[in-house]
């Protein structure tokens, strides 16, 4: 189907959860989700955690348990690039245990339905949106609306080791942080941070074992953010062949060189 029908679909779908998580205090269980016929096959945990110096950031999160052994196996810390993009496109388009399924667009919610090689079959994995202002995560003040990727670390740590404070059952496992794109960035950081504060015998100690990133960006020395924003326009359908012709043409010299 026509991507924007499919983002169209994707927003309503966002809208009725967003419904849902402002029924929130701290976390809950999610057994139905629109779209999905039945209870859910696997355990999802949704919630908010405050962050900051006055818990000004409130960061919502996505906990799906390892439909395997949760008690045993381990726990990843999964942030999604951008930045800005929400955890749920992680859970849905990559490697998550439910995805959209592709079909003719009718206007109605569209259906979900079972990824089978899910990475949540032998691992548990909190999906964060992060910074704030992604997903659901909001800043309850103009002042911390916006972030540099120092900040993101700091809040990301402060997260993580808040949720497991929360949930003690989690602290044996191994912990692994996960990520891909923008957060090729942020994720190297954050380990080190999560190292240190180890060491430095700040509790709750985390089991960090690794971390792992995929299609990551590292390097931003080299990064034309017009051409990036053009190439994106013109890849979601925003702006048409013509205009993205006449751009390449007359305002980015760097557009001609970089395309594939």
């Amino acid at each position: 189907m026509p991507y924007s029908n499919h983002s169209s679909c994707i927003l309503l779908l966002l809208l009725v959860l967003q419904t849902c998580s402002q029924l929130v205090v701290s976390h809950s269980l999610v057994k139905f989700l629109p779209g999905f016929h039945g209870h859910l096959p696997f355990e999802l945990e949704t919630g908010y955690v405050g962050v900051g110096d006055s818990e000004d950031v409130q960061l919502f999160y996505y906990f799906i348990k390892s439909e395997r052994n949760p008690k045993n196996d381990p726990l990843m810390l999964f942030l999604t690039g951008g930045p800005g993009c929400s955890g749920l496109s992680s859970i849905m388009f990559e490697i998550g245990p439910i995805s959209v399924k592709y079909e003719v667009y009718n206007g109605s919610l569209p259906n979900l339905e079972i990824r089978p090689q899910t990475w949540t079959k032998v691992c548990n994995i909190i999906f964060l949106d992060l910074p704030v202002g992604t997903g659901f995560s909001y800043a309850k003040t103009q002042d911390v609306s916006q972030l540099s990727d120092s900040q993101q670390v700091y809040h990301a740590h402060q997260f993580l080791r808040k949720w497991l404070s929360d949930h003690p059952d989690f602290l044996s496992n191994q912990f692994y942080i996960g990520g891909e794109s923008y957060c090729g960035i942020i994720v190297p950081a954050l380990v080190q941070e999560v190292s240190n504060a180890n060491e430095n015998g700040i509790e709750p100690l985390i089991n960090l074992k690794g971390y792992i990133l995929g299609n990551p960006k590292t390097d931003t020395s080299d990064q034309d953010p017009d051409y990036y924003t053009i190439q994106f326009s013109h890849g979601m359908g925003l702006i048409s062949d013509e205009l993205y012709e006449s751009l390449k043409k007359n305002c980015i010299g760097r557009v001609s060189k970089h395309r594939p």
